[in-house]
């Protein structure tokens, strides 16, 4: 008779780590997809909302992964 043998293999990586990742992930969702300024006005105020810095800097990357923007 043949048997058959099952191995179990458990991962060895943290739920802090998929977390942190998760929070990361989110991060960069939202200044590729939706800033429109709101990251650089903690530090340079309404001028932040008028140049759009992150924003120009992902333009084409936010067109390419789907987002509209104009």
């Amino acid at each position: 008779m043949i048997q058959s043998q099952t191995t179990i293999t458990t991962s060895n990586i943290s739920k802090v780590a998929i977390a942190v990742l998760a929070l990361v992930f989110g991060f960069g969702l939202f200044i590729v997809g939706f800033d429109q300024g709101h990251i650089f006005s903690i530090v340079m105020g309404e001028q932040a909302f008028d140049e759009m810095l992150i924003h120009e800097l992902t333009h084409d990357m936010r067109h390419a992964a789907g987002f509209p923007c104009h």
